[in-house]
């Protein structure tokens, strides 16, 4: 029979947020597979257990995956645990998921801790919908193209930065959006030091040139303001227009082809209306 591989949602911070089936999983498991080994071992020696660790990150050879895939496969229980949070969530571990399902694994998803969904909770911003952008990209360029696109976003966008590069991210939030735009910054959610700073985008820029940015961040756009919607001409404007083309001499299909591209209406309603006035 297959094996099952479980997916377990760790502490971001606060070690009291580990659940108990999260602790019993780890406990149960053959092997824990983690981004960074040092840090999973620090985990499991305070919560008292000592699984054997392996590591599985971004880097992961498709070798070292296809070997996992196949222990679990020939039956192995596994527990596959981020560094911090809800692991496959900016998190590498998708791929081990996917093959281990098309395998015959079974998977197991234990929940927890969310970086995404404790700051949506704390932020103050509607959560019915929202979108998780991930990382924000490393160059400038991308960069303010992906916040560009988020700013002008329907739903409320969730996305992290890292420290070193904060201070750049809101710099370009500000030319792209305006230093009024809103803006929520969380910082080191559930430790000590937890921050949440709901502020414009310049009044972020000024906060962190003066406090040194530090620790694990995420921060929360607002939904964009729509697009405004022009109404379009009205039924007596049309007519009138398709009567002035009449009387310059504009061909019927050709005035057809015109109105349609400058109203958006159908090209056959506005052929039958220019047919009408010129047979009546």
């Amino acid at each position: 029979m297959p094996g099952t591989l479980y997916v377990v949602a760790t502490p971001i911070g606060n070690l009291e947020d580990i659940t108990d089936r999260a602790r019993r999983v780890l406990a149960d498991a053959e092997l824990v597979l983690a981004e960074d080994t040092r840090r999973a071992v620090k985990l499991l020696s305070a919560l008292g257990l000592r699984t054997p660790v392996e590591s599985y990150h971004g880097d992961t050879a498709p070798e070292k995956r296809a070997r996992l895939v196949r222990r679990l496969a020939d039956g192995a229980t596994m527990a596959l645990a981020s560094d911090a949070g809800t692991p496959v969530v900016a998190d590498p571990g998708a791929s081990l998921v996917a093959e281990a399902a098309e395998a015959g694994v079974l998977i197991v998803p234990v929940p927890g801790a969310s970086a995404v969904t404790a700051a949506l909770s704390a932020s103050g911003l509607r959560g019915d919908r929202y979108e998780f952008a991930g990382y924000a990209p490393r160059r400038a360029s991308n960069r303010q193209e992906f916040l560009a696109e988020l700013v002008a976003s329907p739903v409320t966008s969730v996305f992290y930065e890292a420290p070193h590069r904060l201070c750049e991210c809101l710099d370009d939030l500000v030319a792209v959006a305006g230093p009024e735009q809103p803006v929520v910054i969380c910082r080191e959610l559930t430790k000590l030091h937890e921050e949440v700073l709901r502020v414009t985008a310049a009044e972020a820029v000024e906060h962190f040139a003066l406090n040194e940015p530090l620790g694990e961040l995420t921060l929360l756009l607002p939904p964009g303001e729509p697009a405004e919607v022009l109404p379009g001409p009205s039924d007596e404007q049309v007519r009138d227009a398709a009567t002035r083309l009449l009387a310059l001499g504009v061909r019927t299909r050709d005035a057809a082809d015109l109105l349609s591209e400058l109203t958006g209406r159908a090209r056959n309603d506005l052929y039958a209306l220019l047919l009408e006035l010129r047979e009546g």
